[in-house]
């Protein structure tokens, strides 16, 4: 046993560029383990600096100077993050708290459907609806306490909120702006001989900013998308449920079936077994479609090729690990991991095949 553990080592980390990778992924996975709520701020930066960097090198493709592309960048992203707080998030917040003063109404609809069930099902036992509407009040309840605490928390949270609108910005303007000079130091660490550490890096690189930047664009698409049929047909909180089916793409395959519960349950409250309930739905089924048929293929095609079980695992996985952030990643961090079994054996090879 010994020796075949030996082997294996010998086989998969006699290279010291191996050693230098796993050792970096494991120093960089227990820093974010540990300090990943300290560093929210860093982290939304680094992404939002990944993503505008695309934008940066379009401008200078036509001849304009670095800085000046990245201060067109930079207002570009404080024009959206101003539309988004003075426009977008007052409007969810209006009709969040509709929802809320409309909430026991809701609670009321739903337990006469629930009461209603014997008369139609004759078959299914009394004791059964009591033992479901006992449970169904009792989830209520348990919602309703996770919603007073998360209110209060946020209470808390707003100067650290108002904190991160001015922090992150200028992490952002300051990444674009010296992104060679933060470039070269970071590079001071790394050892001299690091073809492993850069082919994995190239790879990753090309997928998890073509990955970043489409998912970004699909969060927009679908949102504004949903938003349109919904206001079209009057369904009340339309921009609270489009903003949140936006955002359910970014959980793959179980964030549209999640967010899918509900818009119907809202629709079915609101005109129940009526024809702007079927329209509904109709209009939401079909932007999932274009959105799984169309949309996905034309922005991720050929960046990432994994099985959707491993996709799923991933989300679980870096989920469970870093909450929203893991979800968000989850993808590209797959990439990585693909990208270093495919780079770890190669090195081998091209020394086997060198050699002889």
């Amino acid at each position: 046993m010994i020796e075949v553990l030996k082997a294996w080592a010998q086989k998969h980390f006699s290279d010291p560029q191996a050693v230098m990778l796993a050792l970096f992924i494991v120093f960089v996975s227990v820093v974010l383990f540990v300090w990943g709520d300290v560093l929210v701020p860093v982290i939304a930066s680094l992404v939002i600096a990944y993503v505008l960097e695309g934008l940066v090198r379009r401008i200078c493709g036509f001849g304009v100077p670095r800085f000046v592309s990245v201060l067109i960048s930079f207002s570009v992203f404080i024009a959206v993050l101003a539309i988004m707080l003075l426009g977008i998030i007052p409007l969810i917040t209006k009709q969040l708290s509709q929802l809320i003063r409309d909430f026991p109404e809701i609670l009321n609809n739903a337990q006469q459907l629930i009461l209603a069930i014997p008369e139609k099902y004759p078959a299914i036992p009394q004791n059964q609806i009591k033992d479901m509407l006992e449970n169904f009040n009792n989830e209520i309840v348990n919602l309703g306490q996770r919603l007073l605490s998360v209110s209060v928390e946020s209470a808390i949270d707003v100067f650290t909120v108002l904190v991160y609108l001015i922090v992150v910005p200028l992490l952002v303007f300051f990444i674009l702006k010296d992104k060679d000079q933060i470039t070269q130091w970071f590079c001071r660490f790394l050892p001299e001989n690091n073809g492993m550490a850069h082919q994995v890096w190239t790879d990753v690189n090309i997928k998890m900013g073509n990955y970043i930047r489409g998912k970004m664009i699909e969060i927009l698409v679908v949102g504004i998308a949903t938003y349109i049929p919904l206001a079209i047909l009057g369904l009340n909180y339309a921009a609270t449920l489009s903003f949140f089916v936006g955002l359910s793409v970014v959980i793959p395959y179980v964030g549209a079936i999640i967010i899918t519960l509900p818009v119907a349950m809202i629709a079915w409250f609101q005109w129940g077994a009526a024809p702007d309930f079927v329209y509904v739905m109709v209009a939401y089924l079909i932007v999932q479609m274009l959105d799984g048929n169309i949309l996905v293929p034309l922005l991720f095609s050929e960046v990432v090729n994994m099985h959707p079980t491993a996709i799923i695992i991933a989300v679980l996985v870096f989920g469970g690990l870093w909450g929203v952030w893991g979800v968000f990643f989850a993808i590209p961090l797959a990439t990585l991991i693909q990208s270093v079994i495919n780079a770890w054996p190669s090195i081998q090879d091209n020394r086997v095949s060198t050699a002889s």
